[in-house]
């Protein structure tokens, strides 16, 4: 039997448990008890072995101590003798520091001196060199060796910049100045031929000449001059051919810059591609500035003439304008007469042609994408040129084309300043034009929008919005000029004989109308409501469209101007690092936009400002709409409750004045009452309306609730207009009550009976009976003699005082 001795060792050892797992182990057969005495027997001769050899190793342990303790000493002394052997060297090398630096600085002088001798042996050698080389160039030109000359100059001008400005070699200096010019003169008509032909190893001689005499700019101003005849050609063919077209003839017909623009693109493209392949093989070292350079060059001589071009062929979209050969610019100085406006079919001609050179110039991108990036700037800034006297009035045009647009909306309809027609028809049709001008007009906004980002990529975003927000000002300006017309067509603001206008509101109609012809005046009044409600929600919708559209502007424009996500606090506009290429992402993302916001950093920061503003859910993009909007929605609600409540208002004027109030008993000789047991006519009939009117807000209900979503908003709606009616009823109600000097017995009866009427009708409408009203009726059917005490009894505390006390001098009772 083994005995595993690591259990021993464990922290966690337990005698019982170790026992016990060694009985478990015992073969089934063998007596527990032999089994225990046979491991007590092992555990003692284990621990004996153990015992023993761990005498053993402390008596080693024991010998070994002293022998360390001396080599510990030893250690010790080797260690103080290498401190000091290393302390005496350092002491030697300062020593020696302080001498070598005096003879470093000894030499370093002698270093100078001889470098100066150097470069003095130097110049004298330039100089007897360039005296030399001045005596005999005349000889090498003779000799007709160009590539010699070139070297010869080269020479001469590394020996000028060395003599530096000594007055001896002035005559040589302009004798150098002239030679170059000379030399240049000679490489001209050489390397032209050179590149017509397509000579490409000449070429690149004649290059090498150019470049060793410092004269790149004469390279690429040769090569520009050598492609820009034949693609001026290409230019100037649509002169020629409209001049083909200006000799009558059957076959000939007009040409369009729209129909002939893409063909002259597509061949410039094919020109400057192959330039490009030939120029890589002819100037490895200079195509990527060559080519983009003859391009810019081409641009900038047809700039005039192209936005000319353009001016012209916006004006053949419009009949008006083509017969006055006057284009957008035309208009926009006041060249034409005042009734000729910018249309959108101007804009739209212009857009198509900007699109065809954005096309362009996204494949010269794509040619030049090798290039440097302020080279393959200027020119895609040239591609874009001509239209930047469009972009720069952009603003201005957008004003005068939505101005004309929204001006030619019909919305007065039949508006007059006095009602024809019968059942509001006239007011019917004017508030449904004023409905479907709201969409109309919002289209409208929407492609102005749209036009903006497809011609300036967003960058004149800040003015389209000062646009916007003027063009609705003007459209809801129109909406408040028609309402006011609507208050005459509905009755209102007209002054009959012998009546005042009260609060803005006249207090009669100057004709009678039938009840037929007046509820066609509230079904006209409450849609009304409805052109109001479509403004608000609309206008809404588009400002928050426009806030999303400008996030998205600022997204796009801040990845193309800056390259990455944007830091709008850095000075510089584009991120370049320092060999002038533009990020991965920059350069992608490069556009229409970005060219134009490169140049002009301030109005980069200006338009960024608005762009940033415009993630703020509190930002207003049309601030003066949102204000107009809500004052012209005041103003509906305050002409429909006018509508609304002018029936009322008619019926219940002069109520203060009806003689019934002061009538006396008649004598008879039959008991009859005092009073009619039925109400007035002026109040059931303002009661039949009052009840009536929920049927006619139904039809409001049902535009509203366009959904069952809304249709909960919707009956709370018309039930807010609803208890609004029923207020001002009660209201002029009881105005006309506090105007009663004096009321019979008779009349009070009579006056309660009416109050009674017009509360039930309340009830019915689930209106809270006003406390006063409440007070008239208690205090006006009470008999007169008992009046006084029903004011000293409990049931005072229900009443107002105020009301209680006023009737109390209408009936003469004295309360004293």
């Amino acid at each position: 039997m083994m005995v595993d001795l690591s259990s021993f060792s464990d922290e966690n050892f337990e005698a019982k448990k170790w026992i016990n797992n060694a009985c478990q182990s015992r073969h089934p057969q063998d007596p527990l008890e032999n089994h225990l005495v046979d491991l007590e027997m092992k555990l003692q001769m284990i621990s004996e072995e153990i015992s023993a050899s761990l005498e053993e190793q402390s008596a080693a342990a024991l010998l070994r101590v002293p022998r360390a303790s001396r080599d510990v000493i030893r250690l010790r002394d080797d260690a103080l003798s290498l401190r000091q052997s290393v302390a005496s060297i350092i002491q030697k090398l300062k020593k020696a520091e302080g001498s070598s630096a005096e003879s470093i600085a000894t030499l370093s002088k002698v270093d100078t001196v001889k470098r100066r001798m150097e470069a003095a042996f130097e110049t004298l050698q330039d100089a007897a060199g360039l005296t030399q080389l001045s005596s005999t160039v005349e000889d090498v030109f003779a000799s007709g060796d160009l590539p010699r000359a070139a070297e010869t100059l080269a020479n001469m001008r590394h020996c000028l910049s060395a003599v530096g400005e000594v007055a001896e070699f002035a005559n040589i200096r302009k004798q150098l100045e002239v030679l170059e010019d000379r030399l240049d003169n000679m490489v001209q008509p050489l390397l032209d031929d050179a590149i017509n032909n397509r000579k490409t190893e000449v070429a690149q001689n004649y290059r090498g000449i150019l470049i060793r005499i410092g004269r790149f700019k004469s390279l690429e101003t040769y090569y520009a001059k050598v492609h820009l005849k034949p693609l001026k050609q290409l230019w100037e063919d649509f002169d020629s051919r409209q001049q083909t077209n200006a000799i009558p003839s059957e076959k000939n017909e007009s040409i369009s810059l729209l129909s002939w623009l893409p063909s002259f693109y597509d061949e410039l493209l094919l020109y400057i591609e192959q330039e490009w392949k030939w120029s890589i093989l002819a100037f490895p070292e200079d195509y990527k500035t060559l080519v983009p350079k003859l391009l810019h060059e081409l641009m900038a001589t047809v700039s005039g003439t192209f936005v000319s071009r353009l001016n012209l062929a916006t004006s053949e979209v419009v009949p008006e304008t083509k017969a006055l050969a006057k284009g957008i610019l035309d208009i926009l100085s006041g060249d034409v007469p005042k009734s000729v406006k910018v249309q959108t079919k101007h804009l739209e001609a212009l857009i198509e042609l900007h699109n065809m050179t954005g096309s362009f110039a996204r494949n010269i991108q794509h040619l030049f994408s090798e290039t440097n990036l302020k080279v393959l700037l200027e020119t895609l800034k040239a591609v874009y040129n001509p239209y930047e006297p469009f972009k720069q009035r952009y603003g201005q045009m957008e004003r005068i084309t939505l101005s004309a647009e929204i001006g030619g909306i019909d919305l007065r309809g039949a508006v007059k300043t006095t009602r024809i027609g019968s059942q509001g028809v006239e007011l019917s049709e004017t508030v449904r034009r004023m409905e479907e001008s709201i969409p109309h007009v919002i289209v409208l906004l929407e492609a102005a929008v749209e036009r903006c980002i497809n011609f300036t990529g967003g960058s004149e975003a800040d003015e389209l919005i000062l646009a916007l927000d003027d063009i609705m000002l003007q459209y809801i300006s129109t909406l408040q000029d028609i309402l006011k017309s609507l208050r005459a067509v509905c009755g209102l603001d007209v002054i009959s004989d012998g009546n005042e206008k009260k609060d803005g509101v006249s207090v009669a109609r100057k004709v009678e109308s039938s009840t037929e012809e007046e509820w066609s005046y509230v079904q006209g009044a409450l849609q009304i409501l409805a052109v109001s409600d479509s403004l608000t929600s609309r206008s809404a919708v588009f400002e928050a469209s426009l806030r999303a559209t400008l996030a998205r502007l600022s997204t796009n424009l801040s990845v193309s101007v800056y390259g990455s996500s944007p830091d709008h606090k850095q000075s510089h506009v584009v991120d370049v690092d320092g060999s002038g290429d533009l990020s991965v992402a920059g350069r992608a993302a490069l556009d229409v936009a970005a060219l134009r916001l490169i140049d002009v950093p301030d109005k980069a920061r200006k338009l960024f400002n608005l762009l940033e503003q415009s993630k703020d859910p509190r930002f207003h993009a049309l601030p003066i709409t949102a204000q107009r909007v809500a004052a012209f929605a005041d103003t509906v609600n305050e002409l429909v409750y006018d509508v609304l409540i002018s029936k009322v208002r008619q019926r219940f004027n002069d109520v203060s004045r009806l003689p019934v109030w002061s009538s006396v008993e008649e004598q008879s000789s039959h008991h009859l009452p005092s009073f009619s047991a039925y109400p007035q006519n002026y109040v059931t009939s303002v009661g039949e309306y009052l009840l009536t009117l929920p049927q006619q807000l139904e039809p409001l209900v049902d535009g509203i609730s366009g959904s069952d979503a809304n249709a909960d908003e919707a009956q709370f709606f018309a039930t807010e207009w609803m208890f609004k009616v029923a207020e001002g009823a009660t209201a002029l109600y009881m105005e006309q009550l506090r105007g009663i000097h004096y009321i019979t017995e008779r009349g009070a009866q009579q006056l309660s009976v009416d109050i009674e009427y017009l509360s039930n009708v309340l009830s019915a409408l689930s209106m809270p009976i006003p406390p006063i009203l409440a007070t008239y009726y208690t205090c006006l059917s009470t008999p007169r003699d008992q009046l006084k005490e029903l004011l000293k009894s409990d049931s005072e505390s229900q009443l107002d005082p105020p009301t209680a006390n006023l009737v109390c001098k209408m009936r003469r009772v004295n309360l004293e």
